[in-house]
């Protein structure tokens, strides 16, 4: 064998791909040695970077007549794994633009999304004038402290002011300034429930500021909580705003009939469903036995319940059956599990495994294909109790896609609001 043909295999797979070995290195988190020994054919090459560089030698050959179809082009920034992305494009919407500084995080976005762009990094570095043309921008960006100066100093101090000197140095900046930039017909925040209440209202004082006063934004909010879709209480606040005034109303959010419970996300362990490993062993796909507490964890958590509730404290650990419906999945679920612990007949109780948490924030439904978990369980747990809620945003999604239709509709029609009147009138009388 030819020192040629050595490196064909993969070597030809990353180039036909439009790789570099850069971008495998970033892709699956290895050294540049451990790639180089893929590319010699000493070790097998992980099935991560295979996968992706396959996926993006399809998309090359494939026409993209659909993606020209979708209804709305949107972007997708603090992406995390995905949870917008896969909510938006299933209300009819296709991205353009990903960002994530995460690496891990990257890992299983690109796993699971058939992306023709690739997942740029650091938000803070990428130029606005550096992201497509878009018609929504979505983004779960993380809560900083705002440092809040008075105008008039800044000012007289030759200094920056309205929100690029409010919000200066936290993240929420770099949502607007790219607002700002592009002035898309939509954008969907999202952030947690206290955010409203953070620094005495006055953080999210200033995010209204922004978006409504500053950037023109017609704007509005509500808190939502996940448990009509999943089995589990997760409230977050969701901020909606459109370029032009439309009648977008919350409360005509649509919810589900029925509410699930635990139960309904739980392996079964009774052979219904194929083993996965790790998560599930033997002919009956029962939980491995990782997942259930150690004895020295679980009387550490007993313990400390104890203690707090001798202090008149509510911590503690939450033990649910399948009747259930669970607390918030957090991102330090890695550590003991005590937020959402699973009962188990004669036994200790156990932690969820990654393919549940999976299924417990929506990126598992039914009729869908598996979402692919290329990580280890640490940083599963990290990822999904970080993301949003799929189901849910998609419902918002889905309340905001007609509307966003109708700016688009109205900006070709270069009448905003006679337009946008008639289109309603319109589906009203229909």
């Amino acid at each position: 064998m030819t020192t040629h043909e050595i490196f064909q295999p993969f070597a030809l797979l990353r180039e036909k791909a439009g790789m570099s070995i850069e971008d495998v290195m970033e892709l699956t988190g290895k050294s540049k040695s451990s790639v180089y020994r893929w590319e010699k054919g000493q070790v097998p090459a992980e099935k991560l970077a295979i996968k992706v560089m396959n996926e993006r030698i399809a998309r090359a050959n494939r026409t993209h007549g659909d993606r020209k179809d979708a209804a709305f082009r949107f972007v997708d920034l603090f992406a995390g794994i995905g949870g917008m992305r896969k909510a938006f494009e299933g209300a009819g919407g296709r991205c353009v633009f990903t960002s994530e500084w995460n690496k891990y995080s990257r890992m299983t976005y690109q796993a699971n999304f058939d992306c023709d762009h690739d997942v740029a990094g650091d938000i803070t570095k990428i130029e606005a004038s550096e992201i497509p043309e878009h018609d929504v921008l979505v983004a779960g960006f993380p809560c900083q402290p705002f440092s809040i100066a008075g105008v008039s100093k800044k000012i007289s101090l030759g200094r920056a002011h309205g929100f690029q000197d409010k919000t200066q140095g936290t993240l929420f900046f770099d949502v607007a300034r790219i607002i700002e930039h592009h002035r898309p017909a939509a954008f969907l925040l999202e952030n947690v429930k206290n955010l409203k209440g953070h620094d005495k209202g006055r953080t999210f004082q200033t995010i209204m500021e922004t978006l409504k006063d500053e950037l023109g934004y017609n704007v509005h909010f509500r808190i939502v909580d996940a448990q009509h879709w999943v089995p589990q209480h997760r409230e977050r606040i969701f901020i909606v705003g459109f370029r032009d005034d439309v009648p977008f109303n919350f409360d005509q959010l649509v919810l589900p009939e029925s509410s699930p419970v635990l139960g309904d996300i739980l392996h079964p362990e009774n052979g219904d469903e194929e083993a996965e490993s790790p998560f599930t062993t033997g002919d009956l796909a029962a939980v491995a036995e990782k997942y259930t507490l150690t004895p020295k964890l679980w009387d550490y958590l007993q313990a400390y319940a104890d203690k707090h509730k001798a202090a008149g404290n509510g911590f503690g650990f939450g033990i649910n059956g399948r009747d259930d419906v669970t607390r918030t999945l957090s991102a330090r679920y890695y550590k003991d599990g005590s937020e959402i612990l699973v009962h188990q007949n004669g036994k200790r109780p156990r932690r969820l495994t990654p393919r549940e948490c999976a299924r417990l924030m929506g990126f598992d439904m039914p009729g869908e294909p598996l979402f692919d978990i290329p990580v280890s369980d640490t940083q599963s747990y990290k990822q999904f109790g970080n993301a949003v809620v799929v189901p849910k945003v998609r419902a918002i999604a889905q309340l905001m896609r007609p509307h966003v239709e109708a700016i688009l509709h109205s900006a070709r029609t270069h009448d905003p609001k006679l337009a946008i009147a008639d289109l309603f009138e319109q589906e009203a009388t229909a």
